[in-house]
Formats: C-alpha cells, structure tokens, sequence
C-alpha cells in the first residue's frame, strides 16, 4: 500500500455445488495469483465454499461442517500473502444458520458477518434456510479462538488506518437502507459485498446502477464479487459480474459471463479526504455497537493498473466530452445572461486577442446574448494590436468578430503606452514586467472606459489556469465585471472552442481552428520575424501538467510525492521525471504566492469541481507559506 492506494480483486472462483473440498481448493488457487499479482484486498462470492444453490442441503451437518473444513483450508493457504480476504460460508450459532462472509488474514479467521436481509421472493427463499441477523455483535469460538460475529464489524489496517472495511451480502445491498450506509459512517472506506445475484434480461445495467449509486452516496470503494461458473442452473444462471467502484466511478468491471475477475486500485487516502471536505458525512454519534478488528496488509509499493488520466478536466468518451462541453457552455452562458438581465445592462464588451480564451469569451457572450432574444451588436468586440500583436492574431480577431455577428473595434494602443511609458520615465527598451504590464493595464482601462460610453459591462477572458498561476496583470487582464473562464482550466478551453466551434461550422469553425493552431502568448513582447516571440508555455511550463497538478493537489489535497506518482504514470513516455518535477516546484510555488491576485476576483460562475473564487470553494491567506510543500517537492526522486 502506497500513498492510499490499495489493489483490489473480485473473484468469482469456478466451483462444484456442494463439494466443499474442490471449492477450497479453487479459492486457495485463485487467492495466491491474487497474492501474487500484488492484491492487498480480495472478495469471493456469497456461499462460495459450498454454492449458493445448495437448496435443502443446507440443513445437512455434512456440508456444514465441509464449508467449515474449507474456511479453515482457505485460512491456513492466507498466512503470508499479506492481504485481507472475504469468502461466503454457512455458520450456526445458538441453532441458527446464518448466511456470513468470512474475513480472512495472514492464517487466521477474523471475524464472520451475518447477513441481514435475507430474499424471500420470486426465485429466492432464503429464509427457508438462514435467519437473518439483526443483533449487536458477540463473539464466537472458532477453532480455540474467540473472534468477532455481527454485522456491525470493521476491519482495520495496522498500517493504515484508512485501509478499513466493512462487509455486507447481496440483498443488503438491494433493500432501502443497506448496512453500508451506517458502515461507512462508522468509518469503512471500503464495503465488500458478496452477492449470488442471478442473471436475468436487463438486470445487470441495474446491479451496476445500484454499485456506483451506493458506492458514491457512502463515499466509498464498493466492490463486488458475484456467483458464477458452477452454481446450479436448476432455475437460475450466475453470471459472475464483478466491479469495483470508487466514489460513484466504475474502475473496473467483468463483464456477465466473462472471466469473472475484477482488479484495480482504489485510493482510500483520497476517500478519506473527500468525506473530511464534505462536512454533512460524518454523525456516528448515534451508531454505537461497532467493532474494530485490526488485520495486516499492504505492500511497499503499487503498480497502478487503473488508468490515471494526463487530461483530468476532460471526459474520456468523444460522446460524453460532446455533451460535456454543451453542458459546460450552457453554464457559462447562463451566468452572463443572468448577470446581464439583473442589472438591466443590454451591453457587453470584450477585449479579442486572436487568442483561446478571449475566443471562448466571445462565444460564450453570444450564446447569453441569443438567450435573451439581444442583437449580437450588443457585444462590442476590441482589438487592441501593440507592440507584440502579431498579423495573424489581428486578422484572426477580426474573422472572429465578422463570423459572429458582433460589433467590431479596433483601438490600437501603442501610442497611448508610450505616452505613458513617458508619463513615469521608463525606457522603452527596457523590456522589464513594467513593459509589459502597462499594455495589459491600457488594454483593460480602454475596455472599462468604452464599457462605461456604451452602457455596457467588460466580460473577462482569464481561465482557470491563469489564476492558478497568476499569469495575469494584477488590475490589468486579472480585472473584470464578470469572468466567464473563471473556473473553465486551459485543456478544456480548448476542447470547448472545437466543440462550439462544429456546431457554428462555416467560417466561424475555420477561424476557430486556426485560433486552436496558434501558440498560446500574451503578446507583450514585440514579434521576431513576424512570429509570436513570447511563449506562455516556454515561460510558466505545459498548461497540461499544470492542469494536472491542480486537479490533483487542489481538488483532492494530494501531497507533492503523490502528484508526481501520479503525474509519472500519466505522462508516461512524453516527460521524463526531471520536467515533471521542475514544473511541480513552480507550480507550487507560484500557486502560493500568487494567492494575492485570485483574493479579489471578480464574480464568474462554476462550471466543475475546481473554482478558486475566494466567495466560493478556495479560501486561502496571501500570505500563507509553501515551505512544506516545496521541501517536499525539491527533494522528490
């Protein structure tokens, strides 16, 4: 186990109903190739050791006893494997026979779960054989030792108390209340859930619907291991789909008749930090009656099987990013049409640099502006070519305008840049942060003032990525009446254009292209040979690996170490270890001391689940320190 990862399997084993020996021995075999391929965590099926489907030979002490002998088999095989294993057997207590999920580890039987609800309908009657469980939990003996019985039982790593797991059974997950909801809240990061659940026409969409479902409202990891090959198909097939779900996402799945195993890792740190930063998870005042059962697990290191996205902000699926970005554009588009129509103002301007975001502004401000039935003329679209604008960002600008239907301007400022320049005695050769922050203050004071002549507000153009890095003029581009990319990051401003951009089709959708093919620049600094000489991505580093960083150190409170596991496996063969961390170290260290200039937003909606408006999701002081983070940073390997 590493930085909360811990691999996972479901396992349907092939079995023989009733024979209890062969059973043992097809689950030994397939807990050492878990073992074996690094898992920390198995789950085998519901009544595994004997079959589901044993009908009235459940009432057999023959069987009974058999499942028992292979509990213990399976028990003595686990010594050593350095994992936490759940198998399906029957046990009697004071008479009864209950329906349990055995916890097995490192040679011992732990603990045993009982079932609480118990089908009793269409083709299932369990209560013909088991009781269902609904007392506080007791102990029981079992092979000279005293253990843990109850359905109120969480299994706790002694390395990490955050790898802690609760069981419940099949139909426990089906009723309206499953156990696992008071298991999570008792602090179970993972519910296991051994299920027999046959396979009928439509019933696996809802098996999985119910998995993610639960699996997100406990802010969990579900994972499911289900009955297959070799259970009776008197009346029933067992399919063996097996998943495993984290926080609502499916990690991995077999499909129904498949092979019937499931592998991933699941992250419980992340898990843990999720539920810390929704406040309303956590009220065990009132659950009472838990027991913790400590059990050793986890390996030094983990090989992630799961895939870990380079482009966290964008969906993976061309299909959902379609509608993702319709989604995603209908919200930005929403928040200006709203602003617009409360304050009364019909008017709306916007500085064009031929560039992504102030490209993205404008549609956006066209899509508001059709919603409230207004002349696209309302929107005054200004270029301001300087010492930096390139041709082809200028035309581009103003292909943009026509194509659109808005009102176009053209105020170069270049004049009014040096008369200030003269104002405050700089040397113009001099290309210092006060050359180029001066173009950027006159670019936003011209946009004001023609703001305030036509009875309009100034839309902002600055992302998400920009505030992160504080790659703004503070009071220039950084200032605004409302920011529509406020939390849009860098990656998705560009899939955003595209996709408005095959929707508009014609000219709008060439000029938009061309704006995704030109290189990311401020344009502050004058041309070399009639190219962008000023580099965004030179200077600050790949907008992909600081949208990366942020989604992972912001979002989800990942340390510095973790991030750049994360960041080797996700650039895996484009960047080497080196770049990874020399981006990280500026990432931190820009993201920290440029907390001044996002502390005085202007107002913009959210549109995902990273904003850093100082009203919103990220309250941070200016003056915090990034010590720690940074010696954590500097001193990876």
């Amino acid at each position: 186990m590493k930085y909360g990862f811990v691999k996972a399997a479901a396992i349907t084993p092939a079995i023989r109903v009733a024979d209890t020996r062969a059973n043992a021995a097809s689950i030994i075999g397939k807990l050492r190739e878990a073992a074996a391929a690094g898992a920390e965590l198995a789950v085998f099926p519901e009544l595994c050791l004997c079959g589901y489907t044993c009908g009235d030979l459940f009432g057999q002490d023959v069987l009974l006893e058999g499942a028992l002998d292979g509990l213990r088999e399976v028990a003595r095989a686990s010594e050593g494997m350095h994992l936490l294993a759940f198998v399906g057997v029957p046990f009697r207590l004071g008479g009864v026979l209950y329906n349990c999920a055995a916890a097995v580890n490192d040679g011992k039987v732990l603990a045993l779960i009982p079932k609480r609800h118990l089908p009793n309908y269409a083709e299932f009657y369990e209560k013909r054989n088991f009781q269902p469980y609904t007392g506080e939990n007791v102990t029981v003996d079992f092979d000279g030792r005293e253990i843990p019985f109850g359905n109120k039982l969480i299994l706790r790593c002694e390395a990490d108390r955050e790898f802690s797991v609760a069981a419940e059974l099949c139909e426990d997950l089906w009723v309206p209340a499953p156990p696992s909801v008071s298991h999570a809240l008792a602090g179970a990061n993972i519910i296991v859930n051994l299920s027999a659940s046959d396979e009928t026409a439509g019933k696996a969409e809802y098996r999985r619907l119910l998995v993610r479902a639960q699996s997100a409202k406990t802010v969990s990891a579900y994972v499911y291991a289900d009955a297959g090959s070799g259970e009776s198909t008197t009346d029933m097939a067992f399919s063996g789909h097996n998943m495993i779900c984290e926080n609502g996402e499916m990690l991995a799945e077999s499909a129904p008749f498949g092979a019937g195993l499931a592998v991933s890792e699941v992250d419980v740190h992340k898990l843990a930090f999720e539920r810390r930063r929704i406040n309303t998870f956590y009220d065990t005042s009132d659950l009472g009656g838990y027991t913790y059962v400590p059990f050793s697990a986890g390996s030094a290191d983990v090989k992630l099987t799961r895939a870990v996205s380079p482009s966290p902000f964008i969906p993976a699926e061309e299909g959902e990013l379609g509608a993702r970005a319709e989604l995603i554009l209908s919200i930005q588009a929403e928040g200006l049409r709203s602003r617009l129509g409360h304050i009364g103002v019909h008017r709306a301007v916007i500085g064009i640099s031929g560039g992504l975001d102030s490209a993205l502004a404008l549609l956006v401000a066209v899509r508001a502006f059709d919603a409230l039935g207004e002349d696209r003329k309302g929107i005054t679209a200004v270029t301001m070519p300087c010492f930096g604008t390139t041709d082809k960002t200028y035309k581009n600008s103003l292909r943009l305008m026509s194509a659109l239907g808005v009102t176009a301007r053209t105020v170069p400022i270049a004049d009014t840049v040096r008369a200030h320049f003269k104002d405050i005695g700089h040397d113009e050769t001099v290309r210092n942060a006060a050359y180029e922050n001066a173009q950027a203050r006159v670019r936003t004071l011209v946009l004001m003032d023609i703001a305030n002549d036509v009875g309009g507000i100034v839309v902002g153009t600055g992302d998400l990525s920009e505030l992160a890095l504080g790659w703004a003029t503070y009071n220039g581009d950084h200032m605004s009446m409302y920011g529509v990319n406020a939390s849009v990051p860098k990656t998705l401003v560009k899939y955003l254009i595209r996709s408005e951009g095959k929707r508009l089709g014609g000219e709008a959708e060439a000029v938009l292209e061309d704006i995704l093919a030109t290189e990311i620049s401020p344009e502050l600094l004058p041309p070399e040979g009639g190219k962008i000489a000023q580099k965004t991505e030179e200077l600050v580093g790949p907008y992909e690996l600081h949208d990366f960083y942020l989604y992972y150190a912001i979002r989800w409170g990942f340390s510095p170490a973790k991030v750049y596991f994360l960041a080797k496996n996700a650039f895996r063969g484009k960047y080497d270890g080196a770049t990874l961390k020399k981006w990280l170290v500026s990432f931190y260290s820009r993201f920290f001391s440029q907390q001044f200039k996002r502390s005085c937003l202007p107002d913009g909606v959210k549109v995902g689940s990273v904003s850093l408006s100082p009203r919103g999701d990220w309250r941070m002081p200016s003056d915090a320190s990034a010590a720690l983070w940074l010696d954590e940073a500097k001193n990876l390997k």
